[in-house]
């Protein structure tokens, strides 16, 4: 079985192939970073399309990479949601046509699913029931995962999420957009403990995140002091990240004693943070139990994880149970636990 999955819920255009025997045979990325990094942030319009212009070329080159032709497809996985709207409409009016011309499945699947799925392409895959936190620049969320399909939300961010606010703590001290990277980066060399931040909400019961009291502590320690000097934009970036990590740490653990769970799956793009990888996995360690990372390709938005996934719901669900059409739905707001098989699937 293979499956051609497209990615396009916001400024990145992903396509790949996916075969249920040898893996992932393409995988191709097309990134807008340099195009909305003018604008110091996503503009939806112009994320859209540059969708429309490099999605069929990227298609043409994964299909070429897996020496495949288009009738040579099983099924077409594409993005419904969440996410940008428009970028969304783009990915599933043109998987919806493929999938329709070639008389194959069309797919529709949860970006989100297809982030804590991608773990499950490594070597040595997490076995179910594990906790995974999903840690992005559009998410910040603990969820309970009983098996696929199984998605139970623990907690999440109230405000900004991790990413988010990276990205502008790394935008105020003159890092440019995206700047999570970046501010990962010179945290290395800062000093601990020059700077403190507040720990948002570890004292509190359950297991939501808020980020936006740490944001404006942030900025108004910059405001008062100079970050032309490096070494002091050092430091307020290692101070930062580190009460980002922690909260994010605390809230795991809380998590694993909540569901009894022994595994811990960190997914999103923030996931491929040096730091926050160290941290967790030296506290897992030390606890006795066992976190799992992706490799750090598959840890921003790509085609692969929406083929993948898109295998996986073709192999449980009866292939004449969806939609072989051209009506085109997607889904910008899409919880993991709203079940919208109604909407996507035949019942």
């Amino acid at each position: 079985m293979r499956i051609l999955g497209i990615e396009t819920s916001c400024d990145e255009t992903g396509v790949a192939v996916y075969d249920n025997k040898n893996g992932l045979i393409a995988n191709k990325l097309y990134s807008q970073v340099k195009l909305h990094s003018n604008y110091g942030g996503v503009v939806p319009e112009l994320a859209s399309r540059n969708h429309v212009i490099k999605t069929i070329p990227l298609i043409k080159e994964a299909l070429s990479q897996s020496s495949l032709c288009i009738t040579d497809i099983d099924g077409v996985a594409y993005t419904a949601g969440p996410g940008l709207v428009g970028a969304l409409m783009v990915g599933a009016t043109i998987g919806r046509a493929i999938a329709y011309a070639c008389k194959v499945p069309a797919i529709a699947i949860n970006h989100i699913e297809g982030h804590l799925l991608t773990i499950m392409m490594e070597d040595n895959p997490p076995s179910f029931p594990f906790v995974a936190l999903l840690v992005s620049g559009g998410n910040t969320q603990l969820i309970a995962v009983k098996n696929i399909g199984k998605y139970f939300l623990l907690g999440k961010s109230i405000d900004d999420s991790a990413g988010e606010v990276l990205d502008k703590t790394a935008k105020l001290l003159g890092l440019g957009y995206p700047g999570g990277k970046i501010l990962s980066y010179i945290a290395r060399r800062g000093i601990t403990g020059r700077y403190k931040f507040p720990r948002p909400m570890i004292n509190r019961q359950g297991l939501d995140f808020s980020f936006s009291g740490l944001k404006t502590s942030v900025a108004n320690t910059i405001r008062s002091v100079s970050v032309d000097d490096e070494q002091n934009c050092a430091d307020i970036a290692r101070a930062f990240e580190d009460a980002v990590v922690d909260t994010l740490s605390i809230k795991c653990c809380r998590a694993l004693d909540n569901t009894g769970f022994n595994r811990l799956v960190i997914a999103g793009g923030v996931s491929a943070n040096r730091t926050l990888r160290i941290r967790l996995t030296d506290i897992m360690r030390n606890i006795g139990k066992k976190v799992f990372f992706s490799r750090s390709d598959f840890c921003t938005d790509n085609g692969a994880m929406i083929a993948y996934a898109g295998m996986l719901r073709l192999q449980l669900t009866k292939k004449n149970n969806f939609y072989n059409d051209l009506e085109v739905m997607v889904r910008p707001r899409w919880s993991l636990e709203e079940d919208l098989s109604a909407v996507f699937y035949k019942n």
